[in-house]
């Protein structure tokens, strides 16, 4: 998620609003330690927020252990009855204090992953530790979630643990809220000089490896090879922008490329475009996919972890395989020639996802974690 992510938290029966700070100027795209910075929960549950210990999201050895140290400390201090995770790493530092504080311990331990990073991340060494390790945290843990049935089965062939081990809980996000400007799409057409009747190809999220930026651009390329007059808007940051400037120039490409950089708020940007791209090597749950359905704008993505599970193969999308960028082209061009077939494709995305990913559902399904003993 870009900038400050505002997401309806289930908390065992009762869906708390936080705003949970993910925004690092510094480098743009990439999420600082996570604090909790606003919440609003229900009348009379009495919920208590501890904002004072940070994870980060990258290995820090030097306060990694001080991290640890600090969740034990409050574990021992609280003595929660579940103590759930959320990402790997922390999920990591999570599972190991529980571990530590000894007789303190939450009866029960969960984790969820919205992903993971076992597969097209690292070198084959790093690899191999992540996998040991997330098997050996999944030893402790009373139980895993994964967001889509696709995220569970791709853990499982990586021996993390058996199926049986797994729940599977969608996200639950309030998409009336998040992908409701429909009606700024002429004003945002104007600001960025885009006349009607130009098809925009929208992509939204942090520039690295993973996410194939240069597949994007390539596609594009193609795209308008082929005669679409089109406009590709990209939103978001990365250490890996620079270079994606540098390839749309030299691809002839820049003048009909728009880079927004990051944004706080994405949700207007689903306006402006007429379909998102998204070409990416691994993904968990593409929020940015639910997203763009849920404002009525078809996707066309590769057909990777738990895409699957979000977008229907030509229903509300269209899948392709990963890298092939003139299989995607092929896709953008169908649609571009087609408005009547992106009407269609974009109301039934939407007649789809909003309910599947409203809060309550989720909400429902993670109280029933609570008999887990």
């Amino acid at each position: 998620m870009t900038g400050v992510q505002t997401c309806a938290l289930p908390i065992y029966g009762h869906a708390i609003e936080c705003r949970i700070n993910a925004e690092n100027p510094s480098n743009g795209f990439l999420p600082s330690p996570g604090l909790i910075t606003h919440y609003k929960e229900p009348t009379g549950i009495g919920v208590r927020v501890d904002s004072g210990v940070e994870a980060g999201s990258e290995i820090a050895p030097l306060y990694d252990p001080m991290t640890v140290a600090r969740l034990v400390k409050l574990i021992r201090t609280f003595q929660p009855h579940i103590l759930h995770t959320h990402t790997a790493k922390a999920g990591t530092v999570g599972r190991v204090a529980a571990q530590l504080a000894g007789s303190a311990k939450p009866p029960i331990v969960v984790h969820t992953f919205h992903g993971h990073v076992l597969r097209g991340y690292f070198n084959p060494a790093t690899t191999a530790f992540y996998r040991k390790l997330e098997h050996e945290m999944a030893e402790h843990t009373t139980r895993l979630v994964a967001v889509s049935p696709e995220v569970r089965d791709d853990l499982v062939e990586l021996g993390v643990a058996p199926a049986e081990k797994f729940s599977v809980i969608r996200l639950g996000i309030d998409l009336e809220q998040r992908a409701g400007a429909s009606e700024r799409r002429s004003d945002l057409r104007g600001l960025f000089g885009v006349p009607d009747g130009v098809f925009v190809v929208g992509w939204i999220g942090r520039m690295t490896g993973i996410k194939r930026v240069p597949d994007v651009l390539e596609t594009f390329r193609s795209l308008r090879a082929r005669g679409i007059d089109a406009r590709l808007c990209l939103v978001g940051d990365g250490p890996d922008r620079a270079q994606a400037e540098q390839l749309a120039y030299e691809l002839g490409i820049a003048r009909d490329v728009l880079f927004i950089g990051y944004q706080r708020d994405v949700s207007a940007y689903y306006a402006l475009m007429d379909a998102l791209l998204l070409p990416s090597g691994n993904e968990g749950t593409p929020v940015v996919a639910i997203e763009a359905l849920a404002a009525e704008r078809p996707v066309v993505a590769t057909r990777v972890g738990g895409v699957e599970d979000v977008i229907t193969d030509g229903v509300d999308g269209i899948l392709c395989p990963v890298g092939d960028t003139e299989a995607l082209a092929d896709a953008l061009e169908k649609l571009a020639r087609d408005p009547a077939l992106r009407a269609e494709m974009g109301r039934v995305g939407r007649e789809r996802v909003v309910p599947r990913y409203r809060v309550s559902r989720s909400e429902e399904h993670t109280s029933e974690l609570q008999s887990l003993r």
